[in-house]
């Protein structure tokens, strides 16, 4: 079994812009997926892909549902780097707004996109198998075709995003009720909005429109370097998650109840590791005691509704810092 060095794979990089153009580096390898967001302020975040490609047209963001490149002439990512990437201003401050600060979460994948003929669909993907991470694209129609993930086993998170067209971001693990999925976008619980069949090659949803281009973000644990998986609240504080490593990276969202898309980093934080940003929402990084960033995983010190409300089950990200 491939030993994974979690930072050759997943690594955060704090920014500050320069209200310009600027290449940004310290990620560690050229990465495949970023998703950028002002901290200083409340511009939404950016996410692109190097299966999509880089550029003002390419940025799709968590907090809201439009296509693809419909803000971004506000910043974009312009070019992926061998050791992060390059941002612009552009007229607004999506990445690059001057003395703003910003944090971009890197994942690696497999470089350029292959095409995976195991379903149906001729999908187009980039996979790190050894990471438990891919990018996948590929057209609909989708109502019982399947398309290939390029993963080695099932997984067990697929954030799923039309981008030629203002929709819903569908996000599914197995942890759900079948035939649910939660709203990246949204706080709302679980919904049988679109429901996902999943196997350890390919991934279908019950979505039956055609002429539309998916992008898809697909996940499984991966011993040492990453965990998705739930939990139940407790209501109290001292609410601790085990995922075998030390947390770098957690998201946490509620999905039995309504509650937003908590996100937090060892690279923002300080102990006790308590800021925090909303994939759901534009607002700007905000303060307080939520979770601490353990060792062996993570801990709510929190009895906040949105992360440990007695009773309610919780899915979660979790990336892991290099050892020490």
């Amino acid at each position: 079994v491939p030993t994974i060095v979690p930072s050759e794979s997943f690594n955060t990089v704090l920014y500050t812009g320069n209200g310009s153009t600027q290449a940004i580096t310290g990620a560690g390898f050229e990465p495949d997926f970023t998703w950028i967001k002002q901290r200083s302020g409340g511009a939404s975040h950016s996410l692109q892909d190097s299966v999509r490609g880089a550029g003002q047209s390419k940025n799709i963001y968590s907090d809201n549902t439009a296509a693809e490149g419909t803000y971004g002439q506000y910043g974009y990512l312009s070019a992926f780097g061998t050791d992060g990437f390059t941002v612009v201003q552009g007229s607004g401050s999506h990445t690059n707004a001057n003395s703003s600060t910003y944090v971009a979460w890197n994942w690696k994948a497999g470089g350029a996109a292959v095409s995976n003929t195991d379903g149906t669909i001729t999908s187009q993907v980039s996979a790190n198998v050894d990471a438990g991470f891919s990018v996948v694209k590929f057209t609909s129609p989708f109502n019982g075709q399947t398309a290939g993930h390029g993963l080695s086993s099932t997984p067990e998170m697929i954030i799923l995003k039309i981008v030629n067209t203002s929709s819903t971001w569908y996000v599914w693990t197995p942890t759900l009720t079948s035939g649910n999925s939660l709203a990246l976008n949204d706080s709302r619980a679980q919904n049988t909005d679109l429901a996902f069949t999943v196997n350890s090659t390919t991934f279908t949803t019950n979505w039956t429109n055609t002429n539309y281009e998916f992008i898809a973000y697909a996940f499984h644990s991966v011993d040492g370097f990453s965990k998705m998986g739930s939990y139940v609240g407790t209501g109290a504080t001292g609410n601790t998650i085990v995922t075998g490593f030390e947390s770098a990276f957690v998201m946490i969202k509620a999905s039995s109840a309504s509650g937003s898309w908590y996100m937090f980093d060892d690279k923002r934080l300080t102990s006790p590791y308590s800021d925090q940003l909303i994939a759901n929402s534009s607002a700007a990084e905000a303060t307080g005691t939520y979770v601490d960033l353990d060792s062996n995983g993570f801990t709510l010190n929190t009895t906040a509704s949105d992360l440990n409300n007695s009773g309610v089950t919780f899915i979660f990200m979790a990336f892991a810092a290099d050892p020490t």
